[in-house]
């Protein structure tokens, strides 16, 4: 019985997924002005999905088949997640009044579905990315508060790469290496972080408090020289990912403040140049490229996390082998890595594009946002948060099915990783206070015009 409920259960998922996707994408229309639906109709459907995927996917991995009966500590974590979920979600839209909804739906849909995959992976590391889930969304819940008392934060563009230099240098020289790459700083015995994750905030920052003026070539060359080098730093770390998502961040920047398509051809050109060089200095490289070229002729060393992440996706086939059934602690470093693969292995290669296109509603929503921003620095803000949160996605997700190169990055807001999940969460924050500011000011403007 308890077989057929979860073979009954993928159709499910996907259902639940539809139901979520399809109210999306009505407030999407809605918010464009398109359509004329219910907008608080649509977001409490959404929301009714995500309770409706939480209750199912727990009631599953409750199930103890030995006892023939429930885990009373699943349950518990069930009831208590759920409940942080569906109360943040409503703090969320009650601190963030002008924010858009559909952001926060988004958010913790792709949150629960990365929760449930942790937890029928690694039940401690459920634990901890709960944790730190509640932390993030505490600090981000603070910042209409605390960005009233910063004023003109968009002149600190010296501190913001001061600071960003610093966290990248102090990581290259004390860091320590996690699966190739030394990117993690160790504070004690029980502490750790990835301070390229803070870097990628401050580098935003950054390059939109230079870019919210128009940059003479003077300058432009300096942002240029000081971007590539952060780069650099993080090829010498070999954070290959996080070397191209802080590349292709300021290619999109530099093209949003310019609109100058021969800047942003050289920009790449000069990539491409320094792609070759490091496929000639840096032995990882190489590493990397021949394990996608041909994962095949190396199955066992270089080309084993891939063909394994493969195998995953395609043992799950189209509505996948359903949870609890599948196989996914044979992938490794599937909590960080390779979690997508992981849940296209047991719910579906069908229910894995659902999620894309879950990730693909959040930045049309980021973009959108950018796009419609008065202020250029606010747009600036959105367009490179947005724009660094999508090129990750498209790196690790790419990696997983052998589109491109595998690079070492987590999947955003579904991969266990404190320090990955609390950035993630404050920079959805920030996106969310910049929809606020803009709506804030067209009123008042309105209002001036009467």
């Amino acid at each position: 019985m308890f077989q057929l409920f979860v073979n009954f259960s993928r159709f499910l998922f996907f259902l639940y997924l539809g139901i979520f996707l399809f109210h999306g994408i009505s407030l999407m229309l809605d918010d464009a002005g398109l359509t004329n639906h219910s907008h608080s109709h649509a977001v409490f459907l959404g929301r009714i999905s995500l309770v409706l995927t939480h209750i199912t996917a727990f009631l599953i991995l409750a199930y103890d088949t030995e006892t023939v009966s429930f885990d009373i500590r699943v349950l518990i974590m069930a009831s208590i997640s759920l409940l942080f979920l569906v109360l943040a979600n409503h703090l969320a839209n009650i601190l963030f009044e002008r924010s858009f909804p559909l952001i926060w739906n988004c958010v913790f849909y792709l949150f629960d579905i990365g929760l449930i995959m942790l937890w029928r992976l690694n039940p401690d590391l459920a634990y901890r990315q709960m944790i730190w889930m509640v932390m993030g969304f505490f600090a981000a819940m603070w910042i209409p508060f605390v960005m009233r008392l910063i004023p003109r934060f968009e002149h600190l563009k010296w501190l913001y790469i001061v600071l960003a230099y610093g966290l990248v240098i102090a990581t290259l020289l004390m860091g320590q290496t996690e699966y190739g790459s030394t990117n993690w700083i160790r504070i004690g015995n029980l502490f750790t972080f990835q301070p390229s994750e803070i870097v990628k905030f401050l580098f935003i920052f950054y390059l939109a408090s230079v870019f919210r003026k128009r940059v003479e070539w003077r300058e432009l060359f300096l942002t240029g020289g000081l971007s590539a080098g952060l780069v650099i730093l993080f090829v010498l770390e070999r954070d290959l990912g996080s070397a191209l998502i802080f590349f292709f961040t300021y290619m999109v920047l530099l093209y949003v403040a310019t609109s100058n398509l021969l800047l942003f051809g050289a920009g790449f050109g000069v990539a491409g140049i320094g792609s070759v060089l490091a496929y000639k200095l840096f032995s990882h490289v190489r590493v990397r490229v021949a394990a996608w070229l041909d994962p095949w002729s190396d199955i066992d060393d270089g080309g084993y996390q891939i063909t394994q992440s493969l195998f995953a996706i395609g043992t799950g086939g189209l509505f996948g082998s359903g949870l609890t059934m599948g196989m996914p602690n044979n992938i490794p470093v599937a909590t960080k890595d390779f979690i997508f693969s992981a849940i296209c292995e047991e719910f579906g290669a069908v229910f894995g594009v659902g999620i894309i296109l879950v990730f693909l509603l959040l930045f049309a929503k980021g973009f959108l946002i950018a796009y419609g921003s008065k202020r250029r620095f606010y747009g600036l803000l959105a367009a490179g948060i947005t724009a660094m949160m999508a090129f990750q996605t498209f790196l690790i997700i790419g990696g997983n099915i052998k589109l491109i190169p595998l690079t070492g990055v987590t999947l955003p807001f579904m991969s266990y990783g404190g320090s990955s999940v609390v950035v993630s969460i404050i920079t959805i924050g920030f996106l969310q206070w910049l929809a606020m500011q803009e709506q804030e000011e067209e009123e008042v403007m309105d209002r001036a015009a009467k």
